[in-house]
């Protein structure tokens, strides 16, 4: 996009008024959706969007421009407005020397979606509208979207950091309404990956699509949830927006400094039950968080942050590292061009754990089974939180029984990760998710094996 000798000079006048550290981020992004509501194709579109962001450090200031010009006149633009917010006087000249990194690509892309047909796209879309329908006459109401990307992004600050990466994602998902005597009740399944339209190779389409009708069909003989405090087992894959929310948060160095964590100052201590080991991971292969090399340049990697029950380690961008003079983690993560880093999850899950899934529910007399989490809310400076139930069971005699209508788990998430008394060994991946962060929105997975929660609040609306 950029050639590097215009970045150089870019880079060198961005720190000629006395500034620590510059950095421009570049990237072109190329994107297509289309959707589907009530059978008929609503929308299908496509879009491009270019430009560059140039931060300057200055001290304890950080100046930012972003511009869709990139133009050696547009850059040096941009990166005097950086400049002038963030520098406090010095002068001098500063020569930036870039050497470029190795090539870092976890992903591998076959199909390249930008040469697929946007007929062949809509298809899989009529392909989930039928599925859905035909699961059974009480399906009233589907809808389905499509959406693809292709981004490639530069790197390079006056760390002599030049960095070039490409991601591909592709992603699909389905909400499918059925109607009953009690009402209607929402079934929805998404996927996503970090490769190209191949995906389509190994989804079965279709049974995503009877998956979602299946959900709403069987919520509509849903009973209400119970009120109170109860074990509570949750199935593989769905818990993982727990730990992203209730724990992962509070790991990552920005709130940590801040003081807004309550896993400030506790490195070293046992924080959770010591069947838990946490991890974030940038590095798995066509999961929806992996990156080739995070937003600031750095390589993405795997970080442990809690082994064993006890927290090892935060997770860190640049600014927060150089400041405590350690390691960047591979965990500064940005919207897009037009925003500052900050740092962020990747692909955040607990590892496998010694039991098997049946026996946590063959050992639980009564209790909660969720086998599909909705979106929640978090205070990181308390851990209390709150997430919706979109598929629970009764447990009741050490048997999954009873659908229950939508309810909230609600808690705290030091004490949950402290109460895992049992974790199966069945791990797997969730479904694609989107972090919301400070205005900012990334793509993350999360996952974890079946475990049981020993004693959760339910909210619901039985006595």
């Amino acid at each position: 996009m950029i050639e590097q000798d215009v970045l150089e000079r870019i880079l060198a006048g961005a720190v000629s008024g006395g500034a620590d550290f510059a950095e421009v981020y570049a990237e072109d992004k190329r994107s297509t959706s289309a959707g589907l509501d009530d059978g008929r194709v609503e929308q299908v579109t496509s879009g491009r969007d270019r430009g560059a962001g140039i931060r300057v450090v200055a001290g304890e200031t950080t100046g930012f421009a972003y511009t869709s010009d990139l133009s050696e006149p547009g850059l040096a633009a941009a990166a005097s407005a950086a400049s002038a917010a963030a520098s406090q006087g010095g002068g001098g000249v500063r020569k930036v020397l870039l050497t470029a990194s190795a090539p870092h690509r976890p992903n591998s892309v076959e199909q390249d979606p930008d040469t697929v047909a946007k007929a062949a796209k809509v298809e899989l879309l009529n392909r989930m509208n039928e599925a859905a329908r035909s699961y059974g006459p009480e399906i009233v109401q589907v809808s389905a979207g499509y959406g693809d990307s292709r981004k490639k992004v530069l790197i390079a600050n006056t760390d002599g950091v030049l960095t070039d990466d490409e991601v591909v994602r592709t992603l699909l998902r389905i909400s499918a309404v059925a109607d009953g005597d009690t009402g209607m009740q929402t079934g929805y399944q998404s996927m996503g990956h970090t490769i190209g339209f191949e995906v389509f190779n190994t989804v079965d389409v279709e049974e995503l699509a009877r998956e979602a009708a299946r959900q709403a069909i069987t919520k509509l003989k849903a009973r209400p949830a119970p009120s109170g405090a109860m074990p509570v087992v949750i199935k593989h894959g769905t818990g993982g927006v727990l730990f992203h929310e209730a724990c992962g948060h509070g790991l990552e160095a920005d709130l940590i400094a801040k003081g807004a964590s309550v896993y400030a100052g506790k490195v070293g201590e046992q924080v959770a039950s010591p069947l838990v080991t946490l991890v974030d991971d940038g590095t798995m292969p066509g999961e929806w968080g992996t990156l080739g090399f995070d937003d600031e340049g750095h390589i993405t990697q795997r970080n442990v942050l809690i082994e064993d029950g006890v927290l090892s380690d935060y997770m860190w961008d640049f600014l927060r590292a150089r400041k405590e003079d350690r390691p960047q983690s591979g965990n500064g993560r940005r919207q897009s061009y037009q925003h500052l880093p900050m740092v962020r999850m990747t692909n955040t899950f607990v590892l496998d754990g010694p039991d098997d899934a049946d026996d946590i529910v063959a050992s639980t007399p009564n209790g909660v089974y969720v086998a599909k989490l909705g979106g929640g809310s978090v205070n990181t400076a308390t851990g209390d939180f709150v997430f919706g139930m979109t598929e629970a069971y009764l447990i009741e005699d050490g048997k999954i029984t009873e659908p229950l209508r939508d309810g909230n788990l609600i808690g705290n998430g030091p004490k949950v990760l402290q109460d895992i008394d049992m974790l199966a060994n069945d791990f797997t991946m969730g479904s694609p998710g989107t972090c919301g962060k400070d205005g900012q929105g990334v793509p993350v997975g999360d996952g974890q094996p079946t475990l049981r929660v020993k004693s959760l609040t339910i909210g619901g609306t039985s006595s």
